[in-house]
């Protein structure tokens, strides 16, 4: 494991070629968030950062890369341009967003400049593969989709029989009198789709059978301060934090609303200050969607390490790269409790 404060084209221009098995990461969306200047830097754009990503990376590696509603499509091509081929696009819907609108009065009482932000889009992309994608297993142990460990459900591995419509001649025109056939197939839990959600009502009621689909929801307190008990507490954002806003008076978030007499609301202040902190939950299932056993997981966003403590959790390699020292040293105690869950659990 390594972590490393420093920018991070610099700090992928020192490691060799063909180096890490998977690069996981949730780099800046470029919309100026809460008034951090890190956001608003276009490095999500820059073609370099991918092409120093794609030297580093193994062939056949797969790229991981989160990215908001609004500016996804810039960094998908920055990514292909660079060299990667982009496989797929991953939602992760939710039912949680705050609209950021700006509500006119007046005779345009009603009107507003915003939808609610329910879902972030993220980019599957691999390096080229060296020959066939078994040969390219075979030599570097990358290039393929681990399907097995990222199946939806448990899966109870009882045998059942399965009845389905046989289209004659594999012409799906010639419906009349389908043939009927059955067979056996072993339960082994859902195919893994490009859809995850967060289980809220909101989403459940949109999506009948969601249960098909992975289910992670938003980062908790629990989650994001595990490891930062003694950890100097910040406020998060200068600027409004949405959904996160309490009420100065009783405490009250933005949604569940409260009478307090004239009340203002103050941004939170934790030990985990990073303002878009993932869900370890779904940082580990996209690890080991990617990564082959004991592979070496590259960040070069690692913001407050959630890839970094989702990958030590499973037995991963992890190498993480900031630029900013506070958010360094948060990672650094995230990613050393961990750790310590790890050797626990082997012991």
């Amino acid at each position: 494991m390594k972590l490393i404060n420093e920018d991070c084209i610099k700090a992928m221009e020192t490691m060799p070629e063909n180096f890490v098995d998977s690069i996981i990461t949730d780099p800046p969306y470029e919309l100026g968030f809460m008034g951090k200047s890190w956001d608003s830097s276009g490095i999500a754009f820059n073609v370099g950062v991918w092409k120093e990503a794609l030297r580093v990376l193994k062939p056949g590696g797969h790229l991981i890369a989160f990215s908001g509603s609004r500016t996804y499509h810039r960094m998908a091509v920055a990514i292909e341009d660079a060299g990667f081929q982009i496989r797929d696009q991953i939602m992760w819907i939710y039912g949680s967003g705050f609209p950021k609108s700006h509500n006119l009065q007046g005779d345009w009482e009603g009107w507003g400049t915003a939808l609610k932000p329910a879902h972030e889009p993220i980019v599957l992309a691999r390096k080229p593969l060296i020959g066939t994608v078994l040969n390219n297993v075979t030599q570097y142990k990358t290039g393929a989709l681990n399907i097995e460990s990222s199946r939806i459900g448990t899966g109870t591995g009882e045998i059942k029989q399965v009845t389905r419509q046989n289209i004659k001649n594999g012409n799906y025109n010639n419906r009349q009198n389908p043939e009927k056939i059955t067979y056996n197939v072993i339960d082994q839990g859902r195919w893994p789709a490009n859809l995850i959600h967060d289980g809220n009502d909101e989403v459940l009621r949109y999506f009948a059978g969601s249960a098909s689909f992975f289910y992670c929801a938003k980062a908790s307190e629990i989650d994001r301060d595990e490891g930062l008990e003694n950890f100097i507490k910040k406020e998060i954002g200068d600027k409004g934090n949405g959904l996160g806003r309490k009420c100065s008076i009783c405490n009250a978030s933005t949604l569940e609303g409260c009478e307090c007499p004239n009340r203002t609301f103050v941004n939170p202040i934790k030990p985990n200050y990073h303002p878009t902190v993932k869900p370890t939950d779904l940082m580990r299932y996209l690890c080991k969607m990617v990564t082959p056993p004991k592979g070496i997981i590259l960040d070069p966003f690692m913001g407050s390490g959630s890839t970094g403590k989702a990958a030590i959790l499973d037995g991963f390699d992890f190498i993480g790269i900031e630029q900013s020292e506070e958010y360094v040293k948060i990672s650094e105690e995230r990613i050393k409790w961990a750790k310590e869950q790890y050797e626990g659990y082997l012991l």
